[in-house]
């Protein structure tokens, strides 16, 4: 009998497959016995890490650099504060907070949410009320922007964390979902620029440690539903402020250690269809009691039309959870190689490979690198059952690993900011490390732009970009947007403690681009979980609608593809969650085309 080639999957999974486990199940280890520390001897002044890992540095030539930003903070009228107030240490305080992009209004263009956290969580009630105030930010048209959150109604004064926009109620415009450390609260758009309150007639107004959340249709019913992670379960007390640990010359406080508070379990609410939701996360299998969950985001692992679920934990195993298409879930974490025992923050879905599968990026604490799953996933046999989901970290094999030794990420995103038709990455920074100078600040760390070369991977060129992105913010939050409508993508930032970032794309000539805006008739509006293939000449992207990670915030809906030096977009196919497909050829470029579909009202 003639022996079977090796498949380009089969070969990927043993050559990457087996160090990643075990370097899983080190990790794993080190994490569980706290051996995982931040070696300060190791940072030098410059923020670079030496040693052995400084082998894996990219230079970067002048030629690299092809896209360009411009500080519009100011100029687009934003007036913001987040956390007004002196923090005291307290891991609530240090976690937020997040943004989300939206067109709440159906102008067609982007509106941006900022999500503040009040006070202190042990300020007074009196000086609480007076502090920080959640802002919508209504986009003019014009490159400027006016706060309209009072009169909207979501002017909310809470200890917030993320937010997300979604169609709960099938009606065509986009709701408001806000998590706290505190009630959380989702906001019914009345369709006139206001808001209504209905989070506990939804039933949806938990009051524990939420962080982040994802709308997704799990279940293919034609309704979103919700998923809501949960942190720890944060107890504060007067005498835990003063339990302070010295490691390796830094100061460590009980009350911002997460390991020093249990974990909590996470919320699936599924959508009842008569605006009420009901948390089905046990009977799922994804509450996911173990892990101290930060994020989480819904992309189909293995392509069978099935929305898969992520979760990002701290100092906690991350989630991946397989969609068994029974409204279960199994937990392929040991089988899959992704679910790291890292400090996960943020997540970014791509097809990186462009081979029609989705890999994953996660960002992680200090001194742990960043994530890059690439995914190996094995297509099920033509005898039937499933296949086998597998992901191998090959970060530094393109360029994202060693770079993120001395920083602490948090919110991120793909995103092809020259229109190149290669994804770029960015990534927001900041630390949990408390400044040796002043007890209530955290040190600050610049944010990583990252430009992706065909065939080599990503090279960090952020501060070539622009001068803004050399400062060091305490970044949490961050979420990218074409807000003015030129075809360049933006980049909002949420800074901990200070104002945003809305940082303008300048690039001077980029590549031609097409927009995709997907709307769905009834049920599932925007379409989320709806797969868009765009063909152009010999190149083939995809991407998943609705597959955000980003730390505590979101970005639109719209997708968006750079074409190069395309100037007919060749064809453009949507997988609609209800498993009809769609083609539209001969497309026009540097638009945004959109397309509708009814959905079948007998479903």
């Amino acid at each position: 009998m003639a022996q079977r080639k090796l498949s380009k999957r089969y070969r990927l999974m043993l050559r990457w497959g087996i160090p990643s486990g075990l370097a899983t199940l080190v990790l794993g280890f080190l994490a569980w016995t706290g051996s995982v520390r931040v070696d300060p001897s190791a940072i030098g002044k410059d923020g670079k890490v030496g040693g052995l890992t400084s082998v894996l540095e990219r230079e970067i030539a002048p030629e690299m650099v092809r896209f360009t930003f411009a500080d519009a903070t100011h100029e687009a009228g934003f007036d913001f504060h987040h956390f007004p107030a002196t923090r005291q240490s307290l891991l609530p305080e240090d976690m937020g907070s997040g943004l989300a992009w939206g067109d709440y209004d159906n102008d067609g263009d982007h509106d941006l949410f900022l999500v503040n956290f009040r006070s202190s969580i042990v300020a007074s009630e009196a000086s609480a009320a007076e502090s920080g105030r959640c802002a919508l930010y209504r986009n003019d048209g014009d490159g400027r922007f006016t706060d309209v959150a009072e009169d909207a109604g979501v002017d909310c004064s809470i200890y917030g964390m993320a937010a997300a926009w979604g169609d709960c109620d099938s009606d065509g415009d986009l709701d408001l979902y806000i998590t706290a450390y505190g009630p959380n609260i989702l906001y019914r758009n009345e369709g006139n620029s206001r808001f209504t309150d209905i989070s506990q007639i939804a039933g949806v107004d938990d009051e524990r440690f939420s962080a982040g959340c994802a709308w997704g249709d799990f279940d293919r019913d034609g309704r979103i539903d919700l998923y809501v992670t949960t942190y720890v379960n944060f107890q504060y007390s007067d005498e835990d402020l003063a339990r302070v640990k010295q490691i390796k010359g830094e100061v460590n406080p009980y009350t911002i250690n997460p390991s020093s508070f249990a974990a909590d379990t996470n919320v699936l609410y599924h959508n009842n269809g008569d605006g009420t939701f009901t948390d089905i996360a046990q009977q799922a299998g994804v509450a996911d009691p173990e892990g101290r969950s930060l994020g989480a985001i819904w992309f189909d692992f293995d392509n069978d039309q099935w929305l898969d679920l992520y979760v990002a934990n701290d100092v906690s195993a991350n989630g991946v959870f397989l969609n068994n298409g029974d409204s279960t879930f199994s937990d392929i974490g040991a089988v899959s190689l992704a679910a790291d025992y890292r400090g996960a923050m943020g997540l970014a879905v791509c097809d990186y490979g462009d081979d029609g599968d989705f890999d994953l990026f996660v960002t992680h604490w200090i001194a742990q690198e960043n994530a890059f799953f690439l995914n190996n996933s094995l297509a099920a046999p033509p005898s039937g059952g499933r296949g086998l989901v597998m992901f191998a970290d090959r970060a530094d094999a393109v360029g994202l690993g060693q770079v993120s030794l001395s920083t602490v990420g948090w919110g991120t995103g793909f995103v092809d900011f020259d229109n190149d038709s290669h994804l770029d990455l960015w990534v927001v920074n900041g630390s949990t490390l408390q400044d040796h100078a002043d007890a209530t600040a955290l040190v600050p760390q610049r944010p990583h732009v990252f430009r992706q070369q065909d065939g080599k991977g990503f090279f960090e060129t952020g501060v070539q970009a622009c001068s803004r992105l050399g400062e060091p913010i305490v970044g949490r939050g961050g979420a990218h947007a074409d807000y003015d409508g030129d075809g360049k993508m933006d980049l909002a930032i949420m800074s901990h403690g200070g104002q945003p970032v809305l940082l303008h794309n300048t690039t001077p000539a980029p590549g031609h681009w097409i927009g995709v805006r997907l709307r769905q008739t009834t049920g599932n509006t925007f379409g989320l979980g709806a797969v868009v293939v765009v063909r152009t000449k010999d190149r083939v992207q995809t991407a998943i609608v609705g597959a955000e990670g980003s730390y505590l915030s979101q970005s639109p809906s719209d997708l968006h593809f750079g074409v190069g030096d395309a100037e007919i977009v060749d064809s453009i196919t949507v997988r609609w969650p209800d498993g009809t497909e769609e083609t539209v050829t001969d497309v026009d470029v540097d638009r945004v085309l959109s397309v509708s579909h009814e959905l079948d009202a007998n479903r």
